[in-house]
């Protein structure tokens, strides 16, 4: 299996960036479309606004976090965690490619 390199991993961060960019802008077309009269359907369109803004929200992090991972490796930072420095492991990266921290380090976020 070939290594995976920092222009592959960013190849794959552009294009979830994309996605996830694409998806915001059809989750806010949703949400401005939303206007009926009926207090019914109102209703209907409100929990269905509270979701995609749910979904909206956390998009927005995950875009944040990919943004944040391509600044690293236009920084020459990719791949090393950002509390202690340490090389990020590999297989770690392919799941999340935009972690900033080793699993060390992301274990103690999680527990603090």
């Amino acid at each position: 299996m070939p290594m995976t390199t920092t222009e592959d991993r960013r190849k794959v961060l552009e294009k979830r960036l994309a996605e996830l960019e694409a998806r915001l802008q059809g989750i806010e077309t949703e949400i401005d479309s939303h206007q009926s009269k009926d207090w019914e359907d109102l209703a209907t369109e409100r929990e269905t606004d509270e979701v995609l803004e749910t979904l909206g929200t956390s998009g927005q992090v995950e875009i944040s976090m990919i943004r944040a991972a391509l600044d690293r490796i236009d920084a020459g930072e990719y791949g090393y965690c950002a509390r202690c420095g340490e090389v990020i492991q590999p297989e770690r990266l392919d799941v999340v490619p935009y972690t900033p921290l080793c699993r060390t380090c992301a274990g103690a976020t999680a527990r603090s």
